[in-house]
């Protein structure tokens, strides 16, 4: 089925909302899945569904006719992904096999291991370090299944950090500024001298949909790498943030150690921090992802300046509010 109608699971949520916004602008037709009221304004053209990506029955009937299911929901906050994140892809599975539809799933570096780094490719073997790690390589496994049986197809594009204007749920917004207030200190989670990796959510979405555009000719369990922005020794994020401050308000922020230790300490008793620890060494070894598959097939890859990037996150955010 290659009609042009999307239900995208997790729409509210930074790289679905952005995925939202792409696939309308690319002429999509586009469902939501909301378990509340559907976001304001109503006039955005989407069609908001009341449901639960959870409750099977749901996802089966939202994704009526639609030859594109965008699997970008996720727990809120981290917590439970050993109880919620498989069942809801379980459903997603489901009705793309019983519409014959194309999974695009936001892939993660979570299911590489220390014997991948630090350049992973689409082929680097899969040996997690991590709780979220395991899940992820089971997550792909399932999907590579579904894509075997021959009923339904599947697109991971894997990136690094997701940021931008939309990105709540994110170590931009967590971690480097607090959103909705002047930027006068960046704390950065990373060693000094240790490269890191960042995508721009509306360079990663971009390419999903220009990859979603010639789906017929990919394979059916198609995996591709964004290169993203490659910060090489930990300053170039840090340094675009304070320039794009100083231009707007005059003011230069200082940078200063994420507080690890802290949140060691605060960890037991709080579930969001004991699953962002769980990360922190991907912040104290490089990991960057070599996008010579995507080159091959799409050409290019949708990569919006640095300074410009970091520029509509902090705009978004209301950072630069005066």
């Amino acid at each position: 089925m290659m009609n042009n109608t999307a239900l995208v699971l997790g729409a509210t949520g930074g790289i679905g909302g952005e995925m939202v916004r792409q696939l309308l602008a690319a002429g999509w037709q586009v469902r939501a899945l909301s378990r509340g009221e559907p976001p304001s304004p109503r006039n955005d053209g989407v069609t908001w569904l009341r449901g639960d990506a959870m409750a099977g029955a749901d996802v089966l009937a939202a994704s009526a006719g639609c030859s594109v299911i965008v699997h970008a929901v996720n727990p809120p906050g981290y917590r439970d992904w050993d109880k919620l994140v498989l069942p809801m892809l379980d459903n997603t599975i489901a009705a793309a096999q019983a519409q014959g539809a194309t999974i695009v799933l936001p892939g993660t570096v979570y299911n590489y291991g220390d014997d991948a780094f630090p350049v992973l490719t689409e082929e680097s073997p899969q040996h997690p370090a991590t709780r979220k790690g395991a899940i992820r390589v089971e997550l792909e496994a399932r999907l590579e299944r579904a894509a075997s049986a021959g009923k339904a197809r599947v697109l991971i594009v894997r990136a690094g950090d997701f940021f931008g204007p939309h990105a709540g749920n994110s170590w931009f917004a967590q971690g480097l500024v607090k959103p909705g207030q002047p930027v006068r200190s960046i704390t950065y989670p990373g060693k000094q001298g240790i490269g890191h990796q960042w995508s721009y959510l509306p360079d990663v979405a971009r390419t999903m949909v220009a990859l979603l555009a010639m789906r017929d000719s990919l394979p059916p369990f198609a995996r591709f790498h964004l290169a993203g922005h490659w910060d090489q020794d930990g300053r170039q994020m840090t340094d675009a943030i304070a320039r794009v401050v100083a231009q707007a308000t005059g003011g230069t922020p200082r940078v200063k150690a994420f507080a690890w230790w802290l949140m060691a300490l605060a960890a037991p008793f709080v579930v969001t921090l004991r699953e962002l620890r769980e990360m922190r060494y991907l912040w104290q070894t490089p990991v960057r992802m070599d996008n010579a598959k995507l080159l091959a097939a799409l050409g290019h890859e949708p990569h919006t300046p640095l300074e410009a990037a970091v520029k509509a996150t902090l705009e978004g955010m209301g950072n630069l509010r005066a």
